[in-house]
Order: C-alpha cells, then sequence, then structure tokens
C-alpha cells in the first residue's frame, strides 16, 4: 500500500450472541469454515492491502487470542519492519474494563504516537469477507472525507446484528442507527472506518473530555453534522457472524463453491495458524457428499452438507448431516447428527439422534459427552 496505514483489530464490546461458543473464547476466535478463526478475514484483508502494522484491541477472554495470533508469523507480521500487536486491557479493574473503546485507545495513546502512520483503518473481527483496502483510502481522499465508512448494501436480511446507515446522493452518510431500532435502509455498515490518526486521537481526547467513551455511538455519530463521514459500498461476499443463526448460515453458505472461491482467494487469500496434520482418511464403509473435510479427519459413516474440523472422527454407521462438528470431536457408531453444531472435544455417545432445525441448530459446548 503506497498510503502509510496502520490496521487496527478492535474487539471491544464486540456484539456476541453465540451463546456457548464464545463462554471460554472471545468472538474473534470463534472457529469458522473447517480451519479458520474469525478474526483470520480481518486480519488476512489487510496484510493483503500492504498494511504491515496491525494492533489488535484485546478485551475479555483473550488467551486463545493470544494462542492463535502468536508472533504473527502465519501473516508474515513477525519482520522487524512490521508487527502485530495485541493491546490488552491496561488494567483488571472490572469498572475501567467495561468501558468503551475510546478509553481503552486512550490509554494505549503511546502505541497510536509512536508510529509514523498517516491513516488507520479500524475493523471487527465478526465481518467475514475478503477485501482490498487500497481503493477504499483511494476514494477516502478523492471524496476528502474525514472519515470513510465501508458498507454494504443488501436488500435481503442479514442474519446478523449490524448497523443500518443512510446516504444521501453523494454517498455521504446523514444517518447510523445502532444495532436496534427502526431505520428504513438496505444498507448495512460493515464496522469499517478509514480516518486520519491524528483525527482518531482528536475524537478520543474530545470525546472522553465530554464523558463519551464510544467510537461510533458518541464520536462518530453525534458528529454526522461536523464531519465528513462518507460511505464506500463493498461489492463482494459479506457474512455478519455475531448470532447463532448466523454463525450456521454463513458456515453453510461455504458449501457453495462460487462462495467459497470469493471469500478464500478473492482479492487476496485467508490465511491461520498453521497446523500439520495428516491427509483425511476415508475408509471402505464412508459416505461423503457435499461437505468440507479438514485434515486430521477419519471418516467410518457416512457426512452430506456438512463442515468437519480437524481430527474429527466420524465412526462407523454414524450419519452426519447439515452440521458442524468442530476439532477433535467423535461421533459414535450408529448415531444420527442433524442441523446440528457441536463445538471441540465433543463426544456423541453411540446410538444417539440430535437433531436441530435450519433457523435453530442444536448446539453442544465443549468437552462434554453427550
Amino acid at each position: 500500500m503506497k498510503h502509510k496505514v496502520m490496521g487496527v483489530i478492535n474487539l471491544i464490546h464486540e456484539s456476541d450472541e453465540l451463546d456457548r461458543l464464545t463462554q471460554g473464547r472471545c468472538l474473534a476466535t470463534v472457529p469458522f469454515g473447517g480451519r479458520y478463526r474469525l478474526i483470520d478475514f480481518a486480519l488476512s484483508s489487510m496484510v493483503n492491502s500492504g498494511i504491515s502494522k496491525v494492533a489488535v484491541f484485546a478485551h475479555t477472554k483473550y488467551r486463545s487470542l493470544m494462542d492463535h495470533l502468536g508472533s504473527g508469523k502465519p501473516w508474515d507480521l513477525n519482520h522487524r519492519q512490521s508487527g502485530l500487536f495485541v493491546l490488552p486491557p491496561a488494567t483488571d479493574d472490572i469498572q475501567e474494563i467495561s468501558r468503551g473503546d475510546l478509553y481503552h485507545f486512550y490509554q494505549h495513546r503511546d502505541y497510536f504516537n509512536r508510529a509514523p502512520l498517516e491513516f488507520v483503518v479500524i475493523t471487527r473481527s465478526h465481518m467475514v469477507c475478503n477485501i482490498d483496502f487500497e481503493p477504499v483510502i483511494q476514494a477516502h481522499l478523492e471524496h476528502a472525507a474525514d472519515i470513510t465508512v465501508i458498507c454494504k448494501q443488501q436488500a435481503e436480511p442479514i442474519l446478523g446484528k449490524a448497523r443500518k446507515v443512510k446516504m444521501d446522493e453523494e454517498g455521504r452518510i446523514t444517518a447510523i442507527q445502532d444495532h436496534f431500532g427502526r431505520l428504513v435502509s438496505d444498507i448495512h455498515s460493515m464496522e469499517m472506518y478509514i480516518m486520519r490518526k491524528e483525527l482518531l486521537m482528536e475524537l478520543v481526547e474530545t470525546s472522553l473530555a465530554q464523558g463519551q467513551d464510544h467510537l461510533v455511538r458518541h464520536a462518530i455519530f453525534s458528529r454526522l453534522d461536523k464531519l465528513h463521514v462518507q460511505g464506500y459500498l463493498y461489492e463482494g461476499y459479506l457474512g455478519v457472524v455475531n448470532t447463532l443463526a448466523s454463525y450456521y448460515h454463513n458456515n453453510m453458505n461455504l458449501l457453495k463453491p462460487e462462495v467459497w472461491k470469493e471469500l478464500f482467494f478473492r482479492p487476496g487469500s485467508i490465511y491461520t495458524k498453521v497446523k500439520d496434520e495428516p491427509p483425511a482418511r476415508y475408509l471402505e464403509s464412508s459416505k461423503v457428499s457435499n461437505s468440507l473435510v479438514a485434515n486430521g479427519c477419519r471418516i467410518e459413516g457416512t457426512v452430506t452438507g456438512s463442515i468437519l474440523f480437524r481430527g474429527v472422527h466420524v465412526r462407523k454407521g454414524a450419519v452426519i448431516s447439515n452440521s458442524i462438528v468442530m476439532q477433535n470431536g467423535i461421533i459414535g457408531e450408529n448415531s444420527f447428527i442433524s442441523h446440528s453444531i457441536l463445538d471441540k472435544d465433543v463426544e456423541v455417545a453411540s446410538s444417539r439422534d440430535i437433531r436441530g432445525v435450519e433457523s435453530s441448530p442444536f448446539l453442544a459446548g465443549k468437552r462434554k459427552i453427550i
């Protein structure tokens, strides 16, 4: 990227309705698509766009986040001239942790001040997409905008929770709705914001001085009449994954070849933590169709329209249909699993019948025998 840009992945107070899937992990590290985590999409998009300095503002339950990101090597962010920084809350005080993202940005203002970069791209982790930020930066400059918000115009409902926005004929944002409300619009904010670093720091200090500490609700929404907030319409695939229904729906969408190719390879590849596993093993009794099966799996039964993460064992006579089975799951002999989400290390006993429905899939938490 020819412009000097730093990336910020903001995990503070992310909207999360994933029930037991986020009981022991933050939303950013929820497994997705057989081998990835949700944060991989924002992080890979930044790296593919030439952004080589990225800060992840962790908030709560970030042990799995630290383990997944490590030194940033899978994303080529472990070199001297680049860097991946995980910035947890500066205090353990629960009242301080519960404050908004602007407060936490202020606590780490030295990180921003030391970075000799002009622009900042702020994203969330629950927007599943593959985006090139370079044309967004270019559009930001052409419109002489103070802030550019990346949006998706989509007539059909988005299952996840996303803010709606209104834009005028010139693409300027005139209204922003929170996750609740009745704003009539088919344009949804992707929670991705581009602005100059100096403006961000000014908004941080000004808002905090006024007793406000939320970036969107306070610093941006309340200043739409004072700032030039421009919208940028993204045309690629978008999955908003912060509810159980949206998680299931967007995983199942990956079984469509056109969605898989667009999301994981255009405009660049999606990277994740590398785990060496042997190839999946299909025994003579196995039957697999229209499914994603990760390395290390052992298939003796039947799998249709499902996603199996690494190390899943489907024993003889077992049937998995329209379901998601995460890492190291074991499906006992002659069991039937349909429209279900099984977290990592779940073991299903023999001859069990577990059925959910597409609109409300059955969910089993990790480290559980059912």
